[in-house]
């Protein structure tokens, strides 16, 4: 992912991440594979740990807005075909299947398009849909990436989104302070967000839980 200036001033270096959200491996370490379907029912430290133990870090918030600019920046990922055309795309989020899956699987509906495509020409699967990802906090978090008081409605967090909250495939946000204190950040969306998934929808959780419809994603330098 390219290096990019947040729009507070925030500077992001470049940095890797994972095409698909992690599997886990048959060895139990975190893998990144298209035949495998995401590691859920895993809690917001363990993923930490996950990454950490292939050498990578839970993807931070200031990443994924970065990642989300980039995206919603390509033409190719609007349904219309050009940017503000239609809606960004939002992977598997209409119902159409009972869990998360593999990233090799297609849906027969063509607005359930996985994959994004980044100005490099590298696309990222399930950014949107399918499965959540925990996000470690460095925006408004403290040092372990929990929300540390709240989610105000003028933080990049919420305000990088060009469009409204469930508006042209953005996915949901609050849009107002959300006092999310002691939780972990979740987004994206799941195979059963609806009009909620999109590459910036933004939720939380509770950091303790084991969430069916959450997952995470690795970066390193």
């Amino acid at each position: 992912v390219q290096a990019r200036t947040l729009p507070d001033g925030r500077f992001v270096p470049v940095f890797q991440v994972g095409q698909y959200l992690c599997s886990k491996g048959a060895d139990g370490k975190a893998t990144i594979s298209a035949d495998t379907k995401p590691w859920i029912n895993i809690n917001f430290a363990t993923s930490k740990d996950a990454c950490a133990a292939i050498s990578g870090k839970l993807i931070t918030e200031s990443q994924w807005l970065s990642i989300a600019l980039d995206i919603v920046e390509q033409d190719i990922n609007w349904t219309g075909g050009k940017v503000g055309q239609g809606k960004v795309f939002q992977g598997l989020h209409k119902g159409t299947v009972s869990s998360a899956q593999p990233g090799s699987y297609e849906s027969g509906q063509s607005d359930e398009r996985r994959w994004h495509q980044l100005s490099n020409g590298s696309r990222v699967y399930d950014f949107a849909g399918n499965a959540y990802s925990w996000v470690f906090d460095d925006v408004q978090g403290d040092e372990h990436g929990i929300v540390n008081g709240k989610i105000a409605k003028d933080s990049i967090s919420q305000t990088t989104a060009p469009y409204p909250s469930n508006k042209n495939g953005m996915g949901w946000r609050p849009e107002c302070d959300a006092l999310w204190s002691g939780d972990a950040l979740v987004r994206g969306g799941c195979w059963g967000s609806g009009g909620g998934a999109g590459v910036f929808g933004l939720s939380s959780g509770w950091p303790g839980y084991d969430d069916f419809s959450v997952g995470f994603r690795c970066t390193k330098p």
